[in-house]
């Protein structure tokens, strides 16, 4: 297959989940994506301890020590590198890359880039055409830039807790950490537009987006009408949608389905299929707005009729008609049969697992998914990288022994 972003070099010193998150997709559609990760501190007896991205020592699963499958989750088809950019040496290193890159990215609390080095400002002599990617957690131009920040926090700043969950209960984050997964795809969206830009014009810039401000331009529609009108949405039972009904979760006999008729026309093929013509005359639910002030009733009489079957039955009367899915649980909804079909699984050879199972991307090119590899090992690309630079061995070991790599 041929990767629309071959050839293109990206160097980002990312940890954790939402700049490694986006920057996999750049390496999945085929740019050179090469992680700077800290060396580690050289201890007493020689050894090194610690190091690399911290996502490489979160559990509780493990390849290998320091080696957890969470870090497969961000970092499929990368390269490390270990580095201390608060050395010269580091410094040197990282101009020497620059020189032969397309893009810098981090996602590093707001007032690191400049320290490091790492903006247009700093790296613009050496490469005019780079692009600067910033992800943090408040933006790097106020005074919030020195606070350290995850995708928890900003769910909660931003209203999602408050949104989520049943009326009248505590509030609730969102099951993942979708504003992490938010971010890092807005990421690459203002930085793959600022490097199609600078390859037209010769000229890069620096690009900066955050987790709040992600997380609060996803508020969305709830914030134009809050903004304009007031209205101030709220919680509903069921998760249901706050204007369409019925679009919410009923009981089927054995679990729970989502039955979306989100559009007008879905309201009487719903009832047709599921054998409940009556109900079209009742006047209760005659039209959206009177569904939606009598919901409580409506959810009573489908409740009733749905759990006579189970939610398999539901589905293969009402799929393709009318938006209707089961309410899985994480392990059916990865044992589904249809992620086989539809090509989401998938698995990459690991030095320690021959089959490691990993999740497909979500994007095809020519009707096939992208191309998989397994994420490396800390620091597996460093005397490759640097061979290129042109160090030697004796360099190299020498940068090795006092921790610059």
């Amino acid at each position: 297959m041929h990767l629309p972003l071959s050839g293109f070099r990206v160097i980002s010193a990312e940890q954790y989940g939402a700049g490694p998150y986006g920057t996999m997709f750049l390496a999945q559609m085929g740019a050179e994506v090469i992680k700077i990760e800290p060396p580690g501190k050289i201890g007493e007896d020689g050894t090194r301890r610690g190091g690399g991205d911290t996502a490489r020592h979160v559990g509780p699963h493990f390849l290998r020590e320091n080696e957890s499958t969470y870090f497969q989750s961000f970092n499929l088809n990368k390269k490390s590198l270990t580095l201390d950019l608060n050395s010269e040496q580091g410094q040197e290193i990282l101009h020497r890359l620059v020189a032969s890159s397309h893009v810098v990215a981090n996602n590093m609390r707001g007032d690191l880039p400049a320290r490091l080095g790492l903006t247009y400002d700093a790296l613009k002599q050496i490469n005019p055409a780079i692009v600067c990617a910033h992800l943090s957690a408040y933006g790097r131009d106020n005074e919030r830039a020195k606070w350290p920040g995850y995708d928890y926090l900003m769910q909660a700043e931003a209203g999602y807790c408050q949104l989520t969950g049943e009326p009248g209960g505590e509030p609730q984050r969102m099951g993942l950490s979708m504003v992490d997964f938010m971010t890092g795809t807005i990421f690459c969206i203002g930085l793959l537009g600022a490097l199609v830009d600078a390859q037209r014009s010769g000229k890069g810039r620096d690009v900066d987006t955050d987790l709040l401000s992600a997380a609060v331009h996803q508020t969305s529609y709830p914030a134009i009408w809050y903004m304009n009108d007031g209205d101030e949405t709220q919680r509903t039972p069921r998760s249901a949608h706050p204007n369409a009904t019925p679009s919410q979760m009923f009981k089927a006999s054995d679990g729970w389905m989502f039955v979306m008729c989100q559009l007008p026309k879905f309201w009487p093929i719903m009832l047709e299929k599921i054998g409940r013509e009556d109900m079209l005359d009742d006047p209760r639910f005659a039209s959206n707005a009177d569904r939606l002030a009598n919901r409580d009733a409506l959810t009573e009489v489908l409740d009733e009729h749905f759990s006579r079957e189970t939610m398999a039955h539901w589905q293969e009367l009402l799929a393709g008609f009318v938006p209707v899915a089961p309410v899985y649980e994480l392990g059916a909804a990865l044992d589904n049969p249809w992620l086989e079909t539809i090509g989401m699984r998938d698995q990459v050879v690991h030095p320690d697992k021959d089959d490691l199972q990993v999740l497909a991307s979500p994007i095809k090119l020519d009707g096939k998914r992208l191309p998989n590899r397994a994420a490396p090992l800390l620091g597996a690309d460093s005397e490759d990288l640097l061979g290129e630079l042109g160090y030697d061995a004796s360099e190299i070991a020498d940068l090795r022994s006092t921790g610059v790599i």
